[in-house]
């Protein structure tokens, strides 16, 4: 395996240092990837504008090929195969993702679906899933999506005026009754089966409750809230460089609702992921704890990238010049930036360490992090917010489990 640099100009700030080869010899094993994020296209019919794929630091969606075409396909849909059978996977995760994944078209997804899946004969279970913004969601993509069993999640910020403040259309319209239509149509006796969740940003000045609620009437099995992202170069909306927890203060509000009423009907994956670490059980997600992260973005012109939210801290953060059409996806494994997010407590800063919620925190989403001249070894830019809602849900599980709170330091971020 072969040990290659990560983005020449920030060799001086971590990981760019990490020495993978050490890593190797002291006897770490890097992580197989076993979800694959295809850009199948790399526009998007909304304009969001907190985006971080076109508002934010990273503009290279601009140099992109609108659509991969099948060649990209074919080449990455061979190492995909190449990479499980090398790591004995039995079963992969695909997610078609854009931009808009959607905008490819119903003939050229199910090219990429069968594709896929021939690459990966019958040894190799894949499951696939597509991330959308639901207007372009009709009979047409469902009966795809129902014939090769592809869960589909659905981007929602809540209710008319809660979404319709960010998630608009290039010509200033508002996109929430056409998400609402899509949504529907997937809600209905023939495709609900395939319905995967809802995934809506915070919005601070969205009442959080209202929110929540509004989400909830389309019944979803999961939804998640995300953070938004910035770091400590550029701060996210409203979080001053204090002590103050509006985003935790926020997601309290959701969870004392959710767990009070529907925590046994509808996951909220962030609630779920802190509960589950605080019970001593590794996350399934890269928002907290310390799980590493086994993921890959292959780009419409093929390049092979890091997860693509790392394009919010600066420009190039996801690149590794790395291409389907020459380079195993075994070889991401070895770069640095990769490596630091399957390392556990040793990616963590001294002051993430000193908190008494590292464990669960995990240091927050990695992109959160960054600091221009240190890199990503920092607490996360909502340090304050994480831990002020770990605490919270250990209190409340403390409380109706009978257990005795323990007073944990605050912290130090």
């Amino acid at each position: 395996m072969g040990v290659h640099g990560d983005e020449p100009g920030k060799a001086t700030e971590w990981p760019g240092a990490l020495d993978v080869r050490s890593l190797l010899e002291g006897g770490w094993r890097p992580t197989p990837i076993r979800d694959f994020i295809l850009k199948v296209h790399s526009r998007c019919n909304l304009a969001c504008d907190y985006c971080y794929m076109y508002e934010m630091a990273d503009q290279g969606w601009r140099r992109q090929p609108r659509r991969m075409s099948r060649q990209v396909l074919e080449w990455t849909a061979q190492r995909i195969g190449e990479h499980a059978r090398a790591n004995r996977l039995s079963d992969i995760q695909v997610v078609l993702h854009g931009g808009e994944p959607l905008l490819a078209g119903v003939e050229h997804l199910r090219y990429a679906i069968e594709t896929i899946l021939d690459a990966g004969g019958s040894d190799v279970g894949v499951g696939f899933s597509v991330q959308t913004n639901g207007v372009l969601l009709d009979e047409l993509y469902l009966d795809l999506f129902a014939e090769y069993g592809v869960s589909v999640g659905v981007s929602v910020d809540g209710d008319e005026e809660g979404h319709d403040l960010h998630r608009r259309r290039p010509d200033g319209r508002g996109s929430y009754r056409d998400v609402v239509g899509g949504l529907e149509r997937l809600m209905g006796p023939r495709y609900r089966h395939l319905f995967g969740g809802l995934l809506s940003t915070i919005e601070l000045r969205n009442d959080p409750v209202v929110t929540y609620e509004s989400l909830l009437e389309f019944s979803p099995p999961e939804m998640d809230f995300l953070l938004p992202h910035g770091n400590w170069d550029a701060p996210p909306p409203g979080r001053p460089a204090d002590e103050s927890t509006p985003y935790g203060d926020w997601l309290i509000a959701i969870f004392d609702r959710w767990y009070s009423g529907e925590a046994d009907v509808v996951r909220i994956r962030l609630f779920s992921e802190i509960i589950r670490l605080l019970f001593g059980r590794m996350s399934a997600s890269e928002a907290v704890g310390l799980s590493p992260v086994a993921v890959a973005v292959v780009e419409t012109n093929g390049e092979i990238e890091q997860v693509d939210s790392l394009k919010s801290a600066y420009e190039g953060a996801a690149g590794t010049r790395l291409h389907v059409s020459r380079d195993p996806f075994d070889t991401v494994l070895s770069l640095p930036s990769v490596a630091a997010r399957q390392i556990g407590r040793r990616a963590l800063s001294e002051q993430c360490l000193a908190c008494a919620a590292h464990e669960v925190c995990g240091g927050g989403l990695y992109p959160h992090r960054y600091r221009s001249g240190t890199g990503f070894r920092n607490p996360s830019v909502f340090c304050h917010d994480l831990y002020k809602l770990i605490s919270h849900i250990r209190d409340v599980l403390g409380r109706d489990l009978g257990l005795v709170a323990v007073e944990s330091p605050a912290p130090v971020g």
